[in-house]
């Protein structure tokens, strides 16, 4: 069973109806270890090496975090200058990460068809997330495609209950390594290749 390790930045996490039905579904899958960054260090004070002790114990690690601005909170940019670092999850020596899979899970209040070249904000939510795409590559790990809940203002609690049963389901099987790299590289987000999986399941 791969152990998952969702590093979760939230500045008003309070606030977020979304982010808690997702880390609510979440806590239910065997296996996946839930660390609130802005709950354990709100002085930005990141332990390192606590931090690498938790990486090293987990399979798979998620960046979860709303969608601020085009990037992530400020903490979890903190946790990644302080916590890779070279000699440890890059340069020489530097292959404490090697193989872990890695990817991020955001929230949006921007609708998916506003992140396009032709959309409200230009860019893909690929292009946005390429420094943690780089990041990836460059600590030797594997680089899944974002899980992405967007237009999270006008969800209903009908639409949210999908979300975060989606999500649930996700860290289930790959907690189980139920999945194949080649399939789910074949998609933008998770979302899609969980849909269409379970499109292709049905009688």
């Amino acid at each position: 069973m791969n152990r998952i390790l969702i590093l979760f930045a939230h500045p008003r996490f309070e606030k977020s109806r979304v982010n808690r039905a997702l880390l609510q579904e979440a806590g239910r899958v065997p296996g996946v270890t839930l660390h609130d960054l802005y709950e354990r260090y709100p002085d930005f004070n990141v332990d390192v090496e606590r931090e690498k002790a938790l990486l090293a114990a987990h399979e798979v690690i998620v960046w979860h975090h709303p969608f601020y601005m085009y990037g992530a909170p400020a903490l979890l940019k903190q946790w990644i200058d302080l916590v890779l670092e070279y000699g440890w999850a890059h340069g020489p020596g530097g292959d404490f990460l090697k193989d872990k899979f890695v990817f991020n899970a955001l929230t949006s209040g921007g609708a998916r068809e506003t992140y396009a070249a032709d959309g409200f904000h230009r860019f893909s939510f690929e292009e946005f997330l390429t420094p943690f795409r780089q990041t990836a590559a460059l600590c030797q790990m594997v680089d899944l495609p974002p899980f992405v809940v967007a237009g999270t203002y006008r969800l209903t609690e009908a639409d949210l209950k999908i979300h975060a049963t989606l999500y649930g389901d996700l860290l289930a099987r790959l907690s189980r390594g139920d999945f194949r790299i080649e399939a789910v590289r074949r998609f933008a987000f998770l979302n899609d290749w969980l849909a269409e999986d379970a499109e292709g399941q049905r009688p």
